[in-house]
């Protein structure tokens, strides 16, 4: 199975699918990227995967259009940003769309604030991949 998930920069919520479905589904081929990547993965990410027992330090935004001309089984978007904006995977056998807040565009009480605004968006997106059935 090969999938790819994409929202707009490729550093919180399809980073986080990415890790997720990896430890999901450890025999399967999973990317990410974004329209718009970013330079890096956001840190409240990484720290609320972490806390959670996933580790995506080593990943990295990575343009769309790279995967382009690839097959993949799923084309999962996580934002309507990218759903809009996504070209068309021509080789792609499904794609499926589901739109989470973008916890980067949340105001911030605290750090602590942050981290649990992430953890939430965690939680969001692993029972949206549990219940998948890829």
């Amino acid at each position: 199975m090969k999938i790819i998930v994409i929202c707009t920069g490729n550093t919180c919520r399809s980073q986080i699918a990415e890790g997720l479905l990896k430890s999901k589904y450890p025999e399967a081929e999973i990317y990410s990227a974004g329209t718009h990547p970013e330079i890096q993965v956001n840190p409240y990410a990484v720290k609320a995967m972490a806390e959670v027992g996933y580790d995506i330090s080593k990943q990295y935004p990575k343009l769309v259009t790279d995967f382009i001309n690839e097959e993949f089984d799923y084309v999962l978007t996580v934002c309507d940003s990218a759903q809009e904006t996504c070209p068309v995977f021509p080789n792609a056998k499904n794609r499926v769309h589901n739109s989470f807040v973008d916890p980067s565009r949340s105001s911030y009480e605290s750090d602590e604030h942050a981290l649990e605004v992430y953890k939430n968006t965690v939680k969001e997106i692993s029972n949206w991949i549990d219940n998948l059935n890829l």
